[in-house]
């Protein structure tokens, strides 16, 4: 999993299948709101992603896989052929720089509201149980949780459907890749946890059912990418949108043991616990996983350059995703380089906030030298 010849490091350069990237900083998904009502990729974002693209690969914030999907505001699409034609000029971008650039597709599930769906509808989810706990930002401002609807049979191969068009718009867009959302707690994760997923189908009951819905999204996924083009992110740990589930560590070790077989790009790991802990057990470890696959590890959630050296170098990681600090320091990976401090963290209200400022508007380190 090491480029040959090349010892393990995060600023080392790594083999990711036919891709090699010019290091192991990869830019993590980070919902940033800036496509605008029409869910539409502009060019704001892509002076943004060209900002970062240091990173040895940028993977994309959450995109929305259908209207259905939606469930957060101004976040972008991949549904439709002018959110296809628009994500070009952003990928083209992006590769300009010599950097390579994943879709992460999505599909939101109970973490939506009745606002974002067509004709009002509820929103969908493996079962009917709803979020308990804060409300969510909509379209006519802060809502309840509402109980989702439970999924019927034949809707599932529907949304299965879904994401391989998706992953079809992607490929035509240019991406090299794309990345399979199966975390925090949206539409995949619901299915795959015990807590969320109380269906007596196929699609229900034990692990190996729960998992069938993943299954056949990387499926249908490989008839349009290869293998080594497509990555998955879990959440084994998390908490976010009500998650956690007793079994957690039986569960997410059979679906790492699984997804083993597919000579996956990667396998997307959020082992840190800066989104929280659902405090059922002990944390999950990126060693654990290094057990049961035998893949690219990616580590993700709260990670120093420290903590991230000692991962690769310990080989528990093969490559570290890095998010807040990616907001605040477009030029994190040179930050790295040259040990120069880190800009103050970003504002959470910028995180979301639907303008230029708290995007794109971080300096450079060599930017503060000059006005210093």
């Amino acid at each position: 999993m090491t480029t040959q010849g090349v010892s393990p490091g995060l600023l080392n350069p790594f083999q990711l299948g036919d891709l090699t990237l010019k290091n192991r900083v990869i830019m993590a998904p980070m919902t940033r709101s800036r496509a605008g009502v029409t869910r539409m990729p502009n060019a704001l974002m892509a002076e943004y992603y060209v900002q970062r693209a240091a990173a040895g690969l940028i993977i994309t914030e959450a995109t929305v896989i259908s209207h259905q999907a939606n469930g957060w505001e101004n976040t972008p699409g991949i549904y439709s052929p002018e959110q296809r034609e628009a994500w070009k000029e952003i990928v083209s971008a992006v590769h300009a720089q010599g950097t390579p650039i994943f879709l992460q597709l999505w599909h939101c599930g109970r973490a939506s509201h009745s606002s974002f769906q067509e004709n009002g509808q509820l929103p969908v989810a493996p079962s009917a149980i709803k979020i308990n706990g804060d409300s969510i930002h909509t379209p006519n401002g802060k809502q309840s949780y509402e109980t989702p609807r439970a999924l019927e049979t034949d809707e599932i191969t529907l949304i299965v459907e879904d994401y391989r068009q998706a992953a079809q718009r992607a490929k035509a867009a240019g991406f090299d890749g794309v990345e399979i959302h199966a975390a925090n707690g949206y539409l995949i994760d619901e299915f795959l946890q015990s807590k969320t997923n109380q269906r007596t189908d196929k699609w229900g009951g034990n692990v190996q059912n729960r998992y069938r819905f993943l299954k056949e999204i990387v499926e249908a996924i490989l008839t349009v990418w290869p293998s080594n083009r497509i990555g998955v992110r879990l959440s084994p740990n998390g908490a976010f949108n009500d998650m956690g589930s007793p079994d957690y560590r039986e569960t997410f070790l059979y679906i790492a043991e699984q997804l083993n077989t597919y000579g996956l790009a990667y396998l997307h790991l959020l082992d840190g616990l800066a989104f929280g802990f659902h405090e059922l057990g002990t944390p999950m470890t990126l060693a654990e996983f290094r057990d049961v696959f035998t893949g690219t590890l990616m580590g993700n959630c709260g990670y120093s350059q420290e903590q991230a050296e000692v991962a690769i170098k310990s080989e528990i990681a093969d490559l570290i995703a890095f998010g807040r600090p990616f907001i605040s320091n477009p030029d994190l990976v040179e930050r790295f380089t040259n040990n120069w401090p880190l800009n103050p963290p970003a504002e959470m209200k910028d995180w979301y906030s639907f303008v230029p400022s708290g995007y794109i508007d971080f300096p450079t380190y060599q930017e503060s030298s000059l006005t210093s």
